[in-house]
């Protein structure tokens, strides 16, 4: 079994930042990719960013490319999402997931964490 942890979730005003860690751990092997999906209310789940296993290669969807940045520490067991230029149409419930590598399909990936509430004011 795999855990994965979000964090850093809150409120924000349009236009700031907030840094969103995600921890694995359990049947974890550091060699699967990592990767941020967020669902608004009554839409459905959509890729945001992916990062392979070494980290060297990323993936954004467009609406966040230039203002998001994913990376994963040393470990290669923590995922970050930065968030910058936050606009209000990034409200939603963020979710990381593991897999064997990056695909923009929700249902290709096992393992997700339980979701951590990004809110954005205008």
């Amino acid at each position: 079994q795999v855990h994965l942890v979000e964090s850093g979730g809150g409120l924000v005003q349009a236009g700031g930042s907030l840094r969103l860690p995600c921890a694995a751990s359990g049947r974890f092997y550091n060699t699967y990719s990592l990767v941020w999906f967020r669902q608004a209310p009554g839409k459905e789940r959509e890729f945001v960013a992916g990062i392979g296993w070494s980290g060297g290669r990323t993936e954004y969807a467009d609406s966040v490319k230039g203002r998001f940045t994913i990376s994963r520490d040393s470990a290669k067991v923590t995922v970050y999402l930065q968030m910058n230029s936050l606009k209000p149409d990034d409200t939603a419930i963020y979710y990381c997931a593991a897999g064997l590598v990056v695909t923009r399909r929700s249902d290709e990936y096992a393992w997700w964490g339980q979701g951590t509430q990004i809110t954005v004011s205008s």
